[in-house]
């Protein structure tokens, strides 16, 4: 049932009993046309009702009793009486058995389907269903238990909680003022917790792991996709313990609390290579911790694979093949620049070739590549880094990022003299690196010569292939798509012949009813053509720059975006926010 026949079926009770306007209503409605998200997440994520209430409000609208499972944990043979992917496909759970009666919950209490399933399953045990209405965040929340991950940590909370006295949770106890905090540290519990915490994340595809400090407790929260997913909740009495842990797995001093601390993790996984990066950060009475996944074992992912369009991969290709110069690449924190360049240096990669690197830090080993990682507290940075190297017969030269005046002179430099460099920059546009080198003076006549390419990229989520369907775009983005497509090259139009579709997903067991699954990359790159180099080195006007961008046939972020939109593999409300980042 699509998200459009699930709110039809409901609205009409929720204006009856004026729970909501006729505003808030639209507004729900051209969210969800966007976003691809169901009612109920919309009614949620806008704070028009609370998950709780939006369950009390399905039960009332269509007959059906609602209950609450925010904190219930159900056993495994309850659990299991549902399989796992009937519970998935129609949205519902079995929660508890009583006697020959079973208790499910339903996320849509309208799906007769739904109902039907449960009743020929019940009928083959000699049991009998009783129907309550949950909410969608209740129903994820149950559903996760089939993975065991929850019976894991909660054993393991268990068997901690035993472990420590009363009077240790009541002191909230802090291990750097504790005799015993080693035995705390390597006991099983902790141990078991902070493993299943890293394992259950790498199994989900998670890029990152936040452990947190709340006020009383702590929690822990899983990047998928580039969303935060909040995924258990650690006691108050045990949160230091688990911190410690993980300081001791990445070598970091215990008894540093003050200052922010790095470290990584090597560990085997399923017999997989798992490399951590773990990051430690002093906040006001606990560290919070944030540790990057980085799966070495899949491997270096090409160009193709990380999502480059065609007509990109083409210019990089012509670039990378110079034997001087600087290939630039711009972005924020997390877009997938350090992913990219480290897929370029292995296309480079061979016996006949020198390639340096200087990181902070390092993120993956390339075999056959000499990669330093930098110590700024013992001077080692990467402008003496750079300075080293040259010393180093390199061909091939990657600076992990331009951060100041010095590196950038470095940088041109190393450019000019024979070597072929890769390097980062916070710019938010491809262009935007020229202004940015000139003001940490670059000198322009300099830059003219050793600029080849300039490359912007985003990562965007990319719908779930099992749900994707068509979609109307809302009218604002209608006008900011067509206008954009308007202003685009002829060429990269071509093959659509003027019949413009855009998609969504609409939700379902594949992608968690997010409509996502996985990311690509849009980007934009700026060929440096000898009419550049001219333009640049006699006065970097924005008038002349944007006429020659577009004599070049330049494709912007948002038209590649675009360009992806109209092939179903990502959403125009992804790429209106990642340009905007």
């Amino acid at each position: 049932m699509d998200n459009k026949r699930k709110l039809e079926q409901i609205k009409d009770f929720l204006l009856q009993k004026s729970l909501i306007t006729s505003e808030q209503l639209l507004a729900v409605e051209q969210e969800m046309e966007v976003s691809a998200k169901s009612a109920e997440e919309v009614f949620v994520s806008k704070n028009i009702f609370s998950p709780d209430d939006f369950a009390k409000i399905k039960g009332q609208a269509f007959n059906m009793e609602s209950i609450s499972l925010s904190d219930a944990k159900v056993e495994p043979e309850i659990l299991n009486l549902l399989p796992q992917k009937v519970a998935k496909n129609y949205e519902m759970v079995i929660f508890d058995k009583q006697d020959e009666i079973i208790k499910v919950g339903l996320v849509n209490p309208q799906d007769f389907k739904a109902q039907e399933a449960i009743e020929f399953l019940a009928g083959q045990q000699g049991l009998t269903p009783q129907y309550f209405s949950i909410s969608l965040s209740d129903y994820q929340s149950i559903v996760r238990q089939y993975s065991g991950f929850k019976k894991e940590i909660g054993t393991a909370l268990e068997s901690a909680r035993e472990k420590f006295t009363e009077g240790e949770q009541a002191e909230n106890i802090n291990l750097e003022e504790t005799g015993d905090s080693v035995d705390v540290i390597k006991s099983a519990p902790v141990a078991k917790i902070v493993s299943v915490i890293i394992r259950h994340a790498v199994e989900g595809g998670a890029s990152d792991i936040h452990i947190e400090p709340k006020h009383r407790d702590g929690r822990v929260r899983y990047r998928v996709d580039g969303v935060l997913h909040t995924t258990i909740t650690l006691p108050g009495y045990l949160y230091n313990a688990v911190v410690s842990r993980i300081k001791v797995l990445a070598n970091l001093k215990l008894d540093e609390t003050r200052k922010p601390q790095d470290g990584r993790i090597r560990m085997k996984l399923n017999g997989d290579e798992i490399d951590l990066r773990v990051s430690v950060f002093p906040m006001l009475n606990a560290e919070k911790v944030v540790m990057r996944v980085l799966d070495t074992s899949a491997g270096i992912p090409n160009l193709t694979e990380l999502g480059f369009s065609e007509y990109h991969i083409k210019i990089i290709d012509n670039n990378i093949t110079k034997p001087h110069g600087i290939f630039l690449l711009t972005g924020p924190t997390g877009s997938g620049k350090t992913t990219a360049l480290y897929s370029v240096l292995n296309m480079l990669n061979g016996e006949g070739i020198n390639i340096t690197t200087l990181e902070d830090p390092i993120e993956y080993y390339i075999e056959g590549i000499n990669q330093s990682q930098i110590s700024p507290e013992i001077g080692f940075n990467f402008a003496s880094g750079l300075r080293a190297i040259l010393r180093q017969d390199p061909n091939v030269i990657m600076v992990g990022e331009i951060r100041d005046n010095e590196t950038a002179e470095l940088v041109v430099h190393a450019g000019l003299t024979g070597h072929l460099v890769f390097s980062t920059l916070h710019t938010n546009s491809a262009w935007g690196a020229i202004p940015r080198l000139i003001d940490m003076k670059g000198e322009p006549f300099l830059l003219a010569s050793t600029l080849n390419i300039l490359m912007a990229q985003r990562l965007v989520r990319k719908i779930c292939p099992s749900c994707k369907q068509k979609m109307k775009l809302p009218s604002t983005a209608e006008k900011i798509v067509m206008k954009e497509i308007e202003d685009m090259p002829e060429q990269y139009l071509k093959e659509f012949r003027g019949q413009y579709d855009f998609y969504k997903g609409a939700g379902c067991v594949e992608c968690g009813n997010t409509g996502y699954v996985s990311r690509t990359v849009v980007a934009e790159i700026l060929e440096i053509s000898s009419e550049f180099r001219d333009l640049i080195a006699r006065d970097f006007v924005m008038d002349d720059v944007r006429a020659l961008m577009k004599k070049q046939g330049f494709v912007t972020l948002m038209q590649d975006g675009i360009i992806k939109c109209l092939k179903g593999i990502t959403t125009v409300e992804e790429i209106i926010r990642a340009s905007q980042s």
